[in-house]
């Protein structure tokens, strides 16, 4: 994502195409149009997350907003599955041996991991199949985006394992997604939500056969980078923060908004490009 700080400004060399090092607990593929793929990566166990992987897909997230070179990002996971949610042995089992500060460091963590997602500029649209469960689903419901299979199964299972239904954001993002009582009922049981009942009930914004999801997901994300990104990431900010406003705060917080984007050069060339019948080129700034 190029960003509104020219070269020349001593700023400009925290800002750079490496701003976001190449992980080691998830498969990152660059892509030659803006689009970033992500790919959760232990299909053998569906996708689970690890204490390591919380904190790198964080870090990464984080480092998107000073990257030059995303525009947006498709997040997905190998094989017939999206992410199964924390790993079993690997980090659940080891929470019932921790005190209290542990604890609390560890969902911090995983809590980060979504503030991370909503922070970071670039939309992102996730590529769902198979099971969604646990940190899986909020991955998912941190995502800009979400396309699924009829095979997708989400489940906020936290219920399920002792704890409460409000983890790393769930009891803010998923009534704001499918309303208070469907949310409630989700958080309270445990129960998967099915792919037609996460389309109907606005989860999902499309439904595709597995083989055409990816290239679906893609397609939608390259149209994304294709805009103006600058715009799009002020979009995300305000969606994100309005939450929090009232109506007349939200109008007056829109109009500031605006009126940056209007001085943009993507505004001009909006511009110019309508007067000249031609299709503009956005380079987001």
């Amino acid at each position: 994502m190029k960003h509104p700080i020219p070269d020349h400004n001593p700023m400009r060399g925290q800002y750079g195409p490496k701003a976001t090092p190449a992980p080691t607990h998830f498969a990152l593929r660059v892509g030659d149009d803006g689009v970033r793929p992500v790919t959760l990566n232990r299909p053998e166990r569906k996708n689970p997350l690890t204490f390591d992987s919380y904190a790198e897909l964080r870090d990464w997230f984080l480092g998107l907003q000073k990257a030059t070179d995303v525009r947006a990002v498709v997040l997905t996971g190998a094989g017939d599955n999206f992410c199964s949610g924390g790993d079993v042995h690997e980090i659940i089992g080891p929470l019932t041996k921790m005190s209290m500060p542990e604890l609390l460091a560890f969902t911090r963590m995983t809590g980060a991991l979504v503030s991370a997602m909503r922070a970071c500029p670039q939309p992102i649209v996730a590529a769902i199949d198979g099971v969604c469960a646990g940190a899986g689903a909020m991955m998912a419901l941190a995502s800009d985006l979400r396309l699924g299979t009829p095979q997708t199964n989400t489940a906020f299972l936290f219920t399920r394992v002792g704890l409460a239904g409000a983890d790393m954001g769930a009891c803010a993002l998923l009534p704001r997604m499918i309303g208070q009582g469907r949310a409630s009922e989700l958080l309270f049981t445990g129960r998967a939500m099915s792919a037609t009942e996460g389309h109907a009930w606005g989860f999902f914004n499309a439904l595709h056969d597995s083989a055409a999801l990816l290239p679906a997901a893609h397609k939608l994300a390259a149209q994304l980078a294709q805009g103006p990104t600058f715009a799009h990431g002020m979009t995300k900010t305000m969606l994100h923060q309005e939450w929090a406003m009232t109506l007349d705060q939200a109008i007056e917080a829109e109009a500031q908004a605006q009126a940056i984007c209007m001085q943009t050069q993507d505004f001009r060339r909006a511009y110019e490009a309508f007067a000249a019948k031609q299709r503009p080129v956005f380079e987001g700034d």
